[in-house]
């Protein structure tokens, strides 16, 4: 493919168009110039041209990413990076004409950030591998990828591709254009800016030399981004294949391993893309199920949101949880978890009648709305005045069954058992 003159197809008006309606519909927070994107349209109204013409005359200056700090679960922080929203939408310009020439050099075993590929397949892929005698796993931690990514590596890896040199020349600017830190000015010498559109392409690009070695070399393997884990059959071969491949991600590409966090495990040890991994006897195979971490995460916001002190309408709290259930089912599908959202559910609709309870604040009020209920008067008003023992009550058999699992789904509260029934695919 020619890919002399890619400057042209990236400013087309169709190419435009499409990723301004993409950064229109991420949304997004404001760069370092404040500009919000419900003003990108206005903007390139009045600049459009001028833009256009400083892109094919190598005048365009993209300005710096404005670094935002995003806590990590297990401590530490990922430094995320803010581009503005007009060099948001030449990225995504350019991302989009250089995705399809990429597609046909990118590894299928190569998940991440890509056209119609998701966590579930490289799940699914390792599984595969893992029942195929794999069951020795290499786990390779990059050490903060997106911030080491050398550029010069970088670039000349794209440049055995893209013949365009405007298009070479924008990249490039791309990756040094600076970072603001509270508005302190910082030169980018290293890396890739996580949460530019252009990234995720870019870091694809450079590990898929990473791919092609560990295709040569005949190893099973999946990646998502930076995410990579090596299956082989024996530990004498994992230790190996973890001091070869590391050698060659540190001296080749410029990257560095975390050793502390890259370890030779069997699947039971391992915890990838939210996954864990177990051995179903009956099966005689390897399954996937939520790992335990995800599981603690998914049960700390669901306490969040039922929380009884969250002055907010029941009503609320039940939509924001369907929408908390849906989502991590969806993700989770792939996995065995029956007994899970059993559980899981018990536990939410325990903590659901506590806030129904706590709503409804007077002995009085109480022991209307439990004779309501088809509750006797007698253990109505017994119960009403008890006080507000919220934990003890929400497990009294009376107020079970006045707010019980068929009024709560009448409510609107979803089953996690029910939605993961209807989506699982290992049913």
């Amino acid at each position: 493919m020619d890919t002399s003159s890619l400057m042209e197809q990236i400013l087309s008006s169709g190419n435009l168009n499409r990723a301004y309606l993409q950064v229109v519909r991420n949304k997004g927070a404001e760069g370092v110039d404040g500009m919000k994107y419900t003003e990108l349209k206005e903007h390139l109204e009045k600049n459009g041209e001028i833009i256009k013409e400083q892109l094919r005359t190598r005048k365009y200056k993209p300005q710096p990413v404005r670094r935002v700090e995003i806590p990590k679960p297990d401590g530490g922080v990922r430094n995320l990076g803010v581009p503005t929203v007009t060099d948001r939408f030449i990225q995504q310009a350019i991302a989009q004409v250089l995705t399809p020439i990429y597609e046909e050099q990118f590894h299928e075993h190569s998940y991440g950030f890509r056209p119609n590929r998701c966590a579930q397949q490289a799940i699914l892929t390792a599984l595969d591998m893992m029942n195929d005698g794999n069951d020795w796993i290499v786990d390779i931690d990059l050490e903060k990828f997106f911030d080491t990514v050398n550029h010069d590596k970088l670039m000349t890896i794209i440049g055995r591709t893209i013949k365009d040199g405007d298009v070479i020349s924008i990249i490039r600017k791309y990756l040094v254009s600076g970072i603001m830190i509270d508005d302190e000015y910082e030169d980018s010498i290293v890396g890739t800016p996580q949460g530019g559109n252009l990234s995720p392409l870019l870091a694809n690009i450079m590990l898929n030399e990473l791919d092609k070695e560990m295709e040569k070399r005949g190893l099973n393997f999946v990646r998502y981004a930076d995410d990579c884990i090596i299956m082989v059959g024996s530990e004498m071969s994992a230790n190996r294949v973890m001091r070869n491949i590391s050698r060659f991600i540190e001296e080749k590409l410029g990257l560095k391993v975390n050793m502390t966090k890259s370890k030779v495990d069997r699947p039971s040890g391992l915890k990838y893309l939210g996954f864990g991994f177990y051995f179903d006897t009956r099966a005689h195979q390897f399954k996937a199920k939520p790992h335990a971490k995800s599981v603690a995460k998914f049960k700390k916001r669901m306490k969040e949101l039922t929380c009884r002190s969250w002055g907010v309408s029941n009503s609320y709290k039940v939509e924001k949880l369907n929408q908390l259930i849906r989502g991590w089912i969806n993700y989770f599908r792939i996995g065995s978890m029956k007994t899970l959202c059993r559980e899981l559910d018990g536990s939410i609709r325990y903590r659901l009648r506590m806030c129904i309870w706590k709503h409804w604040k007077t002995p009085q009020n109480r022991a209307k709305n439990l004779m309501k209920l088809d509750v006797p008067r007698w253990a109505a008003f017994k119960i009403a005045y008890c006080g507000d023992r919220y934990a003890r009550l929400a497990h009294n058999g009376w107020i079970q069954k006045a707010i019980s699992i068929k009024r709560l789904t009448s409510f609107g509260l979803v089953s996690m058992l029910d939605y993961y029934t209807e989506r699982c695919v290992t049913c």
